[in-house]
């Protein structure tokens, strides 16, 4: 007899999230490089701000995240008003399916784009659509050819995790223009601060009302820890999702830290900076021993290997050297190896081993 007490249709295809490695057996100083975090960590602002909310911790959170959405707003040069704030980024894709997708309904994402967006598909019955990308990079023409009628939302991450490839603003309008009308086209903009003078779609969310933008305090601000995340749109949009969202999803803890850190903007100039860095050292150096890279526009490089039992054993090597990376099979990577550009003392152990690698035989 079939158990009586059943997950909705779509809940058990869903794979388990595997998160980066954080640890390496027998080793305990090891340098972790597999979940994009900011080697150096969050704004002293930002710490400060957390120490202070320790003092309301019997008191209940702000509802509608005014003063987070205010500084955000400010910031950033965006409405207040049409920003919505979640537990990371991760909760407000999660709202953008349940509020617009569902049995019936199709969900686009690209070959090689977050994990997060066939999950979100999956979570309320809806059906995810991989679409093929061009050389690690969105291709525009394919999502086109694949959106149909029951399309009603478009993922793409931008720039893309885990390939740190992206495209240019004329063909992410292009893709708004044509898509169907009733098709949401969410502009994920998680590493979008890695990459000077971009603004992550939000003029185009400004404009459009089929355009929306998210964004995360866990990369460039260092507050992964935290799980802050926003969203920007039409205010019919954010009207929608906030009538899902749970009253209460974020802390006094996180709507300090997350105002004090996104006031911070010469925190978040100087690790971009350095980011870059050695984001362009790593990526010169590995290619020097055969082991080359997309240009990357985040702050990681996807280190590509001759197959899956060459970057297999590479990755064993660097966690013998205390180097934990991120394996990218699940992304349909088996080759590659997604590497946190770290300080640079942890880029320079990474050439180094991954040059002692290489050269053996």
């Amino acid at each position: 007899m079939t158990d009586p007490i059943r997950p909705q249709p779509g809940i058990m295809e869903i794979a388990l999230y595997q998160g980066g490695a954080s640890h390496v057996a027998g080793i305990t100083d090891a340098v972790k490089l597999s979940s994009n975090e900011n080697p150096f960590g969050a704004s002293e602002k930002a710490k400060e701000a957390y120490a202070r909310a320790v003092h309301n911790l019997h008191r209940y959170p702000s509802t509608d995240h005014a003063k987070l959405r205010e500084a955000i707003g400010e910031v950033h040069g965006l409405d207040p008003a049409r920003i919505i704030c979640g537990t990371g980024s991760d909760e407000v894709l999660l709202l953008l399916c349940q509020a617009y997708a569902g049995p019936g309904d199709e969900v686009i994402f690209t070959q090689h784009g977050f994990l997060m967006y066939p999950i979100a598909a999956r979570s309320v019955g809806a059906t995810p659509v991989q679409v093929a990308e061009r050389d690690r990079t969105v291709d525009v023409d394919a999502i086109l050819a694949a959106a149909n009628e029951k399309t009603k939302i478009v993922f793409i991450a931008n720039p893309n995790n885990p390939t740190g490839t992206m495209i240019g603003a004329g063909e992410v309008a292009r893709l708004a223009d044509g898509l169907p009308e009733q098709t949401i086209l969410v502009l994920d903009g998680a590493y979008a601060e890695f990459v000077e003078g971009f603004d992550g779609g939000a003029a185009l969310a400004t404009e459009r009302p089929n355009v929306f933008m998210t964004r995360t305090f866990s990369k460039i601000y260092g507050l992964g820890g935290l799980r802050i995340g926003w969203g920007y749109g039409s205010q019919a949009i954010i009207d929608v999702l906030n009538r899902i969202r749970n009253p209460f999803n974020l802390s006094h803890g996180q709507l300090e830290a997350g105002e004090a850190a996104v006031r911070d903007q010469d925190f978040v100039a100087k690790c971009r900076d350095e980011n870059a860095r050695m984001r362009v050292w790593l990526a010169e150096a590995l290619a020097e021993h055969g082991v080359p890279s997309d240009t990357s526009m985040a702050n990681f490089i996807l280190a590509r290997f001759a197959d899956e039992a060459e970057a297999t054993a590479c990755d064993a090597h660097l966690q013998s050297e205390g180097l934990i990376v991120r394996r990218v099979a699940g992304y349909g990577l088996p080759h590659c190896l997604r590497i946190t550009i770290g300080d640079e003392a942890a880029c320079r152990r990474v050439a180094t081993a991954i040059a002692k690698f290489k050269g053996r035989g």
